[in-house]
Protein backbone atom coordinates (compact mmCIF):
# COMPACT_ATOMS: atom_id res chain seq x y z
CA UNK A 1 0.00 0.00 0.00
CA UNK A 2 1.28 3.52 -0.60
CA UNK A 3 -0.50 6.46 0.72
CA UNK A 4 0.55 10.24 0.57
CA UNK A 5 4.18 11.66 3.20
CA UNK A 6 1.62 14.93 3.27
CA UNK A 7 -1.39 16.93 2.27
CA UNK A 8 -2.50 17.94 -0.63
CA UNK A 9 -4.26 21.38 -0.75
CA UNK A 10 -6.37 22.26 -3.95
CA UNK A 11 -8.35 24.80 -4.55
CA UNK A 12 -10.52 26.32 -7.55
CA UNK A 13 -14.38 25.67 -8.84
CA UNK A 14 -16.55 23.01 -9.68
CA UNK A 15 -16.40 23.18 -14.10
CA UNK A 16 -20.34 22.19 -13.88
CA UNK A 17 -21.65 24.14 -10.79
CA UNK A 18 -19.19 26.83 -10.77
CA UNK A 19 -19.04 26.96 -7.06
CA UNK A 20 -15.59 27.80 -5.20
CA UNK A 21 -14.75 24.12 -4.31
CA UNK A 22 -11.73 23.28 -1.69
CA UNK A 23 -10.09 20.08 -1.47
CA UNK A 24 -7.62 17.93 0.74
CA UNK A 25 -5.98 14.57 -0.29
CA UNK A 26 -5.08 13.27 3.00
CA UNK A 27 -3.09 10.29 3.79
CA UNK A 28 -4.56 7.03 4.78
CA UNK A 29 -3.96 4.12 6.36
CA UNK A 30 -6.33 1.07 4.59
CA UNK A 31 -6.29 0.71 0.83
CA UNK A 32 -8.40 2.12 -1.38
CA UNK A 33 -9.22 6.32 -2.61
CA UNK A 34 -12.06 7.36 -0.98
CA UNK A 35 -13.82 10.62 -0.97
CA UNK A 36 -15.61 12.67 2.30
CA UNK A 37 -18.43 15.09 1.97
CA UNK A 38 -17.18 17.71 4.47
CA UNK A 39 -19.75 20.03 3.54
CA UNK A 40 -22.75 17.73 4.76
CA UNK A 41 -23.82 15.94 7.84
CA UNK A 42 -23.54 12.98 5.99
CA UNK A 43 -19.59 12.42 6.49
CA UNK A 44 -19.83 8.70 5.33
CA UNK A 45 -16.59 7.68 3.17
CA UNK A 46 -17.32 7.32 -0.28
CA UNK A 47 -15.49 4.71 -2.35
CA UNK A 48 -13.79 5.58 -5.82
CA UNK A 49 -14.93 2.35 -7.27
CA UNK A 50 -16.72 1.37 -10.58
CA UNK A 51 -19.83 -0.20 -8.53
CA UNK A 52 -20.02 3.00 -6.93
CA UNK A 53 -20.33 5.43 -9.65
CA UNK A 54 -23.98 6.67 -10.19
CA UNK A 55 -24.01 9.11 -13.19
CA UNK A 56 -21.62 9.40 -16.14
CA UNK A 57 -24.12 11.69 -18.38
CA UNK A 58 -22.68 15.08 -17.42
CA UNK A 59 -19.49 13.96 -19.28
CA UNK A 60 -17.49 12.80 -15.89
CA UNK A 61 -17.60 10.10 -13.34
CA UNK A 62 -19.57 10.78 -10.68
CA UNK A 63 -19.68 8.90 -7.25
CA UNK A 64 -22.08 8.26 -4.73
CA UNK A 65 -25.59 9.17 -3.80
CA UNK A 66 -26.93 11.54 -6.14
CA UNK A 67 -29.71 12.57 -3.75
CA UNK A 68 -27.11 12.43 -0.69
CA UNK A 69 -23.50 12.36 -0.85
CA UNK A 70 -21.86 12.53 -4.07
CA UNK A 71 -18.88 13.50 -5.98
CA UNK A 72 -18.54 14.76 -9.68
CA UNK A 73 -15.48 14.94 -11.74
CA UNK A 74 -13.20 12.36 -9.97
CA UNK A 75 -11.43 11.36 -13.46
CA UNK A 76 -8.90 13.88 -13.48
CA UNK A 77 -7.72 13.45 -10.14
CA UNK A 78 -8.23 9.64 -10.03
CA UNK A 79 -5.82 9.33 -13.13
CA UNK A 80 -3.06 11.48 -11.45
CA UNK A 81 -3.07 9.06 -8.36
CA UNK A 82 -2.92 6.01 -10.22
CA UNK A 83 -0.09 7.34 -12.33
CA UNK A 84 2.15 8.56 -8.96
CA UNK A 85 1.49 4.90 -7.13
CA UNK A 86 -1.34 5.98 -4.57
CA UNK A 87 -3.57 3.43 -3.85
CA UNK A 88 -4.52 4.50 -0.40
CA UNK A 89 -6.12 8.01 -0.55
CA UNK A 90 -8.73 10.51 1.60
CA UNK A 91 -9.63 13.16 -0.13
CA UNK A 92 -11.84 15.74 1.60
CA UNK A 93 -14.30 17.92 -0.30
CA UNK A 94 -16.12 20.93 0.47
CA UNK A 95 -18.47 20.93 -2.45
CA UNK A 96 -20.10 18.62 -4.69
CA UNK A 97 -16.93 18.32 -7.28
CA UNK A 98 -13.40 18.13 -7.44
CA UNK A 99 -11.81 20.97 -8.44
CA UNK A 100 -11.67 21.42 -12.09
CA UNK A 101 -8.76 23.38 -11.91
CA UNK A 102 -6.62 23.80 -15.20
CA UNK A 103 -8.98 20.85 -16.94
CA UNK A 104 -6.26 18.51 -17.20
CA UNK A 105 -4.05 16.36 -14.88
CA UNK A 106 -0.96 17.50 -14.87
CA UNK A 107 -1.61 20.15 -11.25
CA UNK A 108 -3.26 17.16 -9.03
CA UNK A 109 -0.06 15.38 -10.08
CA UNK A 110 2.62 17.91 -9.41
CA UNK A 111 1.11 18.40 -6.14
CA UNK A 112 0.85 14.92 -5.47
CA UNK A 113 4.43 14.80 -6.36
CA UNK A 114 5.53 17.67 -4.38
CA UNK A 115 4.09 15.87 -1.11
CA UNK A 116 5.66 12.56 -1.43
CA UNK A 117 4.50 9.08 -1.55
CA UNK A 118 5.62 6.32 1.01
CA UNK A 119 6.91 3.25 0.24
CA UNK A 120 5.18 0.09 -0.34
CA UNK A 121 4.32 -2.92 -2.90
CA UNK A 122 1.99 -0.61 -4.96
CA UNK A 123 -1.08 -1.40 -6.84
CA UNK A 124 -2.64 -4.74 -6.89
CA UNK A 125 -2.99 -6.02 -10.61
CA UNK A 126 -6.11 -7.31 -12.23
CA UNK A 127 -4.59 -9.12 -14.90
CA UNK A 128 -7.51 -9.64 -17.96
CA UNK A 129 -7.89 -13.16 -19.21
CA UNK A 130 -11.39 -12.67 -21.74
CA UNK A 131 -11.97 -9.74 -23.84
CA UNK A 132 -15.13 -7.98 -22.50
CA UNK A 133 -16.46 -4.92 -24.99
CA UNK A 134 -18.87 -1.96 -24.21
CA UNK A 135 -20.87 -0.69 -27.02
CA UNK A 136 -22.85 2.65 -27.13
CA UNK A 137 -25.65 0.73 -28.89
CA UNK A 138 -26.50 -1.82 -26.11
CA UNK A 139 -26.25 0.91 -23.44
CA UNK A 140 -28.76 3.17 -25.86
CA UNK A 141 -30.90 -0.25 -25.76
CA UNK A 142 -30.35 -0.72 -22.24
CA UNK A 143 -32.28 3.22 -21.45
CA UNK A 144 -35.48 4.09 -21.01
CA UNK A 145 -37.15 5.56 -24.12
CA UNK A 146 -37.65 9.10 -22.72
CA UNK A 147 -33.72 8.88 -22.44
CA UNK A 148 -32.86 7.31 -25.17
CA UNK A 149 -34.73 9.93 -26.89
CA UNK A 150 -33.03 12.85 -25.19
CA UNK A 151 -29.86 11.05 -25.77
CA UNK A 152 -30.52 10.71 -29.49
CA UNK A 153 -31.41 14.53 -29.80
CA UNK A 154 -28.28 15.72 -27.73
CA UNK A 155 -26.11 13.46 -29.81
CA UNK A 156 -27.65 14.97 -33.24
CA UNK A 157 -27.21 18.43 -32.53
CA UNK A 158 -24.29 18.53 -30.72
CA UNK A 159 -21.89 15.55 -31.54
CA UNK A 160 -23.28 13.55 -34.62
CA UNK A 161 -21.66 10.50 -33.21
CA UNK A 162 -23.42 7.37 -34.26
CA UNK A 163 -23.51 4.49 -32.02
CA UNK A 164 -20.60 2.82 -33.21
CA UNK A 165 -18.34 3.74 -30.39
CA UNK A 166 -16.90 0.97 -27.79
CA UNK A 167 -14.54 0.03 -25.10
CA UNK A 168 -13.06 -3.16 -25.34
CA UNK A 169 -10.67 -4.52 -22.45
CA UNK A 170 -8.63 -7.48 -24.47
CA UNK A 171 -5.42 -9.53 -22.74
CA UNK A 172 -1.80 -8.17 -23.12
CA UNK A 173 0.99 -9.98 -23.39
CA UNK A 174 2.69 -6.92 -21.29
CA UNK A 175 2.56 -6.50 -18.01
CA UNK A 176 1.14 -3.02 -18.73
CA UNK A 177 -2.24 -1.00 -19.35
CA UNK A 178 -2.02 -0.46 -23.14
CA UNK A 179 -4.30 2.31 -24.07
CA UNK A 180 -5.42 2.98 -27.97
CA UNK A 181 -8.02 5.64 -28.30
CA UNK A 182 -9.77 7.05 -31.22
CA UNK A 183 -11.95 10.47 -31.43
CA UNK A 184 -14.18 11.12 -34.48
CA UNK A 185 -15.85 14.53 -34.56
CA UNK A 186 -17.43 16.20 -37.65
CA UNK A 187 -15.22 19.44 -36.35
CA UNK A 188 -12.81 19.88 -38.89
CA UNK A 189 -9.97 21.27 -36.21
CA UNK A 190 -10.81 17.63 -34.40
CA UNK A 191 -11.92 15.31 -37.27
CA UNK A 192 -9.87 11.72 -36.65
CA UNK A 193 -7.39 11.53 -34.22
CA UNK A 194 -5.73 8.76 -32.18
CA UNK A 195 -3.28 8.23 -29.56
CA UNK A 196 -1.36 5.15 -28.04
CA UNK A 197 -0.12 5.43 -24.22
CA UNK A 198 1.25 2.15 -22.23
CA UNK A 199 1.59 2.57 -18.78
CA UNK A 200 3.86 -0.55 -17.41
CA UNK A 201 4.29 0.87 -13.96
CA UNK A 202 8.04 2.43 -14.47
CA UNK A 203 9.58 5.52 -14.26
CA UNK A 204 9.76 5.31 -17.75
CA UNK A 205 5.97 5.44 -18.46
CA UNK A 206 4.98 7.91 -15.57
CA UNK A 207 7.31 10.55 -17.01
CA UNK A 208 5.61 9.92 -20.62
CA UNK A 209 2.18 10.87 -18.76
CA UNK A 210 3.81 13.87 -17.69
CA UNK A 211 5.32 14.78 -20.84
CA UNK A 212 2.79 13.80 -23.64
CA UNK A 213 -0.64 13.85 -21.73
CA UNK A 214 -1.23 15.08 -18.20
CA UNK A 215 -1.38 18.65 -19.63
CA UNK A 216 -3.73 17.77 -22.52
CA UNK A 217 -7.70 19.93 -20.99
CA UNK A 218 -11.09 19.08 -21.44
CA UNK A 219 -12.78 20.77 -24.52
CA UNK A 220 -15.74 22.07 -25.50
CA UNK A 221 -17.67 23.65 -28.65
CA UNK A 222 -18.85 27.64 -27.62
CA UNK A 223 -22.05 27.12 -29.25
CA UNK A 224 -22.87 24.71 -26.52
CA UNK A 225 -21.94 26.71 -24.01
CA UNK A 226 -25.09 28.42 -23.58
CA UNK A 227 -27.43 25.03 -23.69
CA UNK A 228 -24.94 23.53 -20.83
CA UNK A 229 -24.95 25.82 -18.62
CA UNK A 230 -28.55 26.37 -18.93
CA UNK A 231 -29.00 23.12 -18.20
CA UNK A 232 -26.64 22.88 -14.89
CA UNK A 233 -23.21 21.94 -16.49
CA UNK A 234 -20.33 24.21 -17.50
CA UNK A 235 -21.20 26.95 -15.79
CA UNK A 236 -17.48 27.21 -14.17
CA UNK A 237 -15.65 26.13 -17.30
CA UNK A 238 -13.70 29.17 -19.00
CA UNK A 239 -10.69 29.33 -20.78
CA UNK A 240 -8.06 28.80 -19.03
CA UNK A 241 -9.78 24.76 -18.14
CA UNK A 242 -11.12 23.99 -21.08
CA UNK A 243 -10.38 23.90 -25.06
CA UNK A 244 -13.04 25.76 -26.67
CA UNK A 245 -13.72 25.60 -30.27
CA UNK A 246 -15.47 28.14 -32.24
CA UNK A 247 -18.64 27.68 -34.00
CA UNK A 248 -18.03 25.96 -36.78
CA UNK A 249 -15.21 24.01 -34.92
CA UNK A 250 -12.67 25.06 -37.69
CA UNK A 251 -10.65 26.57 -34.99
CA UNK A 252 -9.90 27.20 -31.32
CA UNK A 253 -10.64 30.70 -29.30
CA UNK A 254 -7.78 29.81 -27.33
CA UNK A 255 -4.13 28.17 -27.59
CA UNK A 256 -3.81 24.27 -27.94
CA UNK A 257 -0.30 22.29 -26.76
CA UNK A 258 -0.72 19.56 -29.35
CA UNK A 259 -3.25 19.33 -32.54
CA UNK A 260 -4.04 15.78 -30.88
CA UNK A 261 -4.80 17.32 -27.51
CA UNK A 262 -8.16 16.19 -27.85
CA UNK A 263 -7.65 12.39 -27.89
CA UNK A 264 -4.77 12.86 -25.36
CA UNK A 265 -7.08 14.18 -22.95
CA UNK A 266 -9.17 10.96 -23.33
CA UNK A 267 -6.22 8.81 -22.22
CA UNK A 268 -6.48 11.06 -18.82
CA UNK A 269 -10.31 9.92 -18.63
CA UNK A 270 -9.81 6.64 -19.58
CA UNK A 271 -6.72 5.83 -16.72
CA UNK A 272 -8.99 7.72 -14.20
CA UNK A 273 -12.00 5.69 -15.09
CA UNK A 274 -9.93 2.58 -15.49
CA UNK A 275 -8.66 3.42 -11.72
CA UNK A 276 -12.21 2.84 -10.34
CA UNK A 277 -11.46 -0.95 -10.66
CA UNK A 278 -8.72 -0.40 -7.39
CA UNK A 279 -6.24 -1.85 -8.99
CA UNK A 280 -4.03 -1.45 -12.48
CA UNK A 281 -6.03 -2.95 -14.74
CA UNK A 282 -3.26 -5.15 -16.86
CA UNK A 283 -5.24 -5.43 -20.52
CA UNK A 284 -4.82 -3.65 -23.86
CA UNK A 285 -7.62 -1.06 -23.73
CA UNK A 286 -9.34 0.15 -27.15
CA UNK A 287 -11.70 3.06 -26.97
CA UNK A 288 -13.71 4.19 -30.11
CA UNK A 289 -15.73 7.30 -29.51
CA UNK A 290 -15.61 6.03 -25.67
CA UNK A 291 -16.55 8.08 -22.85
CA UNK A 292 -17.16 7.71 -18.99
CA UNK A 293 -20.03 5.88 -19.43
CA UNK A 294 -18.19 3.09 -21.98
CA UNK A 295 -15.54 2.82 -19.32
CA UNK A 296 -17.79 1.99 -16.26
CA UNK A 297 -19.61 -0.45 -18.51
CA UNK A 298 -16.96 -2.35 -19.50
CA UNK A 299 -15.42 -2.61 -16.09
CA UNK A 300 -18.62 -3.50 -14.67
CA UNK A 301 -19.09 -6.69 -17.52
CA UNK A 302 -15.34 -7.56 -16.39
CA UNK A 303 -15.94 -8.12 -13.52
CA UNK A 304 -19.12 -9.46 -13.53
CA UNK A 305 -17.42 -13.08 -14.38
CA UNK A 306 -14.74 -13.97 -12.26
CA UNK A 307 -13.60 -16.41 -15.44
CA UNK A 308 -12.71 -12.52 -17.01
CA UNK A 309 -9.91 -11.73 -14.61
CA UNK A 310 -6.85 -12.66 -11.92
CA UNK A 311 -6.20 -10.41 -9.13
CA UNK A 312 -2.31 -10.47 -8.12
CA UNK A 313 -1.86 -8.69 -4.98
CA UNK A 314 0.93 -6.14 -4.91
Amino acid sequence: MRTLKDNVLCSGVGIHSGEPVNMIIRPFDKPGIFFRRVDLDDKNLIPATYDNVSDTKMRNTTIGNLKGAHVKTIEHLMAALFVAGVDSALVDVDGAEVPIMNGSASLFYRRIMEAGITKGAGHKKIVVKKTVVATAREMLRALPFLERLKGFILGLFYRRRGLDGYVKLSPTKDKALNIKATLVYTEPIIGKQSFVYSFDNTKWSAENFIRNIASARTFGKYAEWGYLKAHGMARGADEKNVIVLDYGGEKTLNRIYWPDEFVRHKIIDAIGDMFTSGGFIVADLESYKGSHALNNAVLKKLFSNPDNYDIIDA
